[in-house]
């Protein structure tokens, strides 16, 4: 199953242990993790910003990211798809893959439920599904 983390999953998955570390771990054992440059760009300005990590420690992430994902470049994503701007390169990264599953925290992105041929699912869901 090629599956897009967002953001909001991926820092959750390095900044604590719970749920989305497991199902980042998942995703890496059994699946296919697709992401794309403005998904890696937005996990390290977060990292700065939110979890004031050391330096070099988000170009660790985003190059262990970019060995363990398939990149892809967004597919451009109408304006009309969702209200939130910024997510709308998270829906184009989606599309571009014609991924199967899109995880995220993000309310408006999960009010979706679809977009295209990819499910939105919250982490909990996605986990559930997947036992």
């Amino acid at each position: 199953m090629k599956v897009v983390l967002d953001t909001n999953v991926l820092l959750s998955a390095f900044g604590s242990h719970g749920l989305c570390e497991a199902v980042f771990e998942t995703c890496l054992a059994r699946h296919e993790l697709v992401l794309s440059e403005h998904i890696l760009d937005e996990v390290r300005r977060n990292l700065v910003a939110k979890f004031k990590t050391t330096p070099g420690h988000p170009a660790e992430i985003v190059a262990f990211l970019r060995e363990q994902a398939t990149l892809v470049a967004p597919e451009r994503t109408p304006a009309s798809a969702c209200r939130d701007r910024t997510d709308l390169a998270v829906l184009g990264t989606a599309k571009a893959a014609a991924t199967d599953c899109l995880v995220t925290g993000d309310k408006e992105l999960l009010a979706l439920g679809r977009f295209g041929v990819t499910e939105i699912l919250s982490p909990r869901a996605f986990h559930d599904r997947l036992r």
